[in-house]
């Protein structure tokens, strides 16, 4: 009997274990289920004036109507996020970022899979958004674009934000997209296309990393240490394992975009999947959240290794130190921290990730078609400037 007894205690300390190893890391925001064929894409995340946290993820998959207008999800915390209350849809947004400028609270991005370029303006906190159904009210820029949930950030008098033109001679992935920034006076109504400035095009070029060049994308524009705009790119290679970014650079009255291949690729961990760059003035170093490929994946994609995020930075945006590991499966092919969007939130980082994991229906059906989003806090993330670990 007392064997009996202590078999059923195992057991059911071990089916407790397991359901714990299965929980989805930090607080899940939102979860869809595979089997449905709509995921969890384009995190994005901001505070608002009142201390709130707002938080958005897109929709796609063959289930979803990402190639016919788009929809997004907007949440709200008020406990700082701890819990979430989904506030509102937007039919018609899509690879979008959230932010805040004198007071009120945009979202900026496509309207479907390589549409218009949009922006929404939301008095009330993201309970309801204005209509992009001009050029006076939001309709930015008509035609094939591409982006990502990229930061703007205010520099000279102008807001500036990084697109890719998406409109080429082929539909090829990575190949079509074309770097790009657009910015306008950061006291210009935001939703008049009059008021913004885009520079030229920097086209994919075949020749780029000796024939080894798949494209770049999802650009985030960043101030230098010296004062310059540079466009900061993720990179697809075909070389197995490895990392790199692209560094464009933008003329200071916003209208033109030049590269130079020899010194504009730079080796960069994370740089094959999205990742976004802020400057921090405190620390005075450059932050980001990314993926890194352990060594027992290199010989795989690095742009397919989403298992592992961690925190890195930089004094010059050339010279990283990868500080910590946030979040780690060991498993690769269907387990994923990715596409993270954050915000410094005073001695903290909060960022969002488009986790893929393990769930009651079986789990996510890939690496890349997340079932969560799921919200982090790093605590007192300046302090880990002391550390490193690659």
């Amino acid at each position: 009997m007392k064997r009996a007894l202590l078999l059923v205690f195992i057991i059911c300390i071990g089916l407790q274990l397991n359901a714990q190893s299965k929980k989805v890391p930090g607080v899940a925001v939102n979860h869809i289920p595979a089997h449905t064929g709509v995921y969890i894409g384009s995190p994005s995340i901001c505070i608002l004036p009142d201390g709130d946290y707002v938080a958005s993820h897109d929709h796609f998959g063959p289930e979803s109507t990402e190639h016919e207008r788009a929809l997004t999800a907007v949440f709200r915390s008020e406990d700082r996020g701890r819990t979430w209350e989904k506030i509102s849809e937007i039919n018609g947004q899509f690879w979008s970022n959230l932010f805040v400028h004198k007071g009120n609270l945009y979202i900026m991005g496509t309207w479907k899979h390589h549409g218009n370029f949009i922006i929404r303006r939301s008095t009330d906190g993201g309970n309801t958004w204005s209509d992009p159904v001009d050029s006076r009210n939001g309709l930015l820029l008509e035609g094939e674009y591409h982006t990502a949930p990229m930061p703007v950030i205010l520099h000279n008098g102008r807001i500036w934000r990084a697109i890719e033109n998406a409109r080429a001679d082929t539909e090829a992935w990575g190949r079509r997209y074309s770097a790009m920034v657009i910015s306008a006076p950061v006291d210009a109504d935001l939703s008049d296309a009059a008021n913004w400035t885009a520079t030229n095009y920097v086209s994919y070029d075949s020749t780029y990393l000796n024939g080894n060049f798949g494209g770049w994308l999802e650009g985030n524009v960043v101030v230098t240490p010296d004062g310059k705009l540079v466009d900061m790119l993720r990179v697809a290679t075909s070389e197995k394992g490895r990392d790199m970014a692209a560094i464009v650079n933008i003329s200071d009255d916003g209208r033109k975009a030049s590269f130079d291949p020899a010194t504009g690729f730079i080796d960069f961990i994370g740089g094959a999947r999205k990742f976004s760059v802020r400057y921090d003035p405190e620390s005075k170093r450059y932050w980001t959240l990314c993926n890194m490929v352990n060594d027992e994946y290199s010989h795989l994609s690095a742009s397919g290794v989403r298992n592992t995020l961690v925190i890195k930075s930089s004094p010059d945006l050339y010279n990283w130190t990868v500080h910590k590991i946030l979040l780690h499966h060991p498993d690769v092919s269907r387990h994923g921290f990715q596409y993270v969007d954050w915000q410094f939130d005073g001695k903290n980082i909060i960022y969002l990730s488009r986790t893929a994991y393990d769930d009651e229906f079986g789990g996510a059906h890939n690496f890349h078609d997340a079932n969560f989003l799921t919200f982090h806090r790093i605590k007192n993330f300046r302090k880990l400037a002391r550390k490193k670990i690659k």
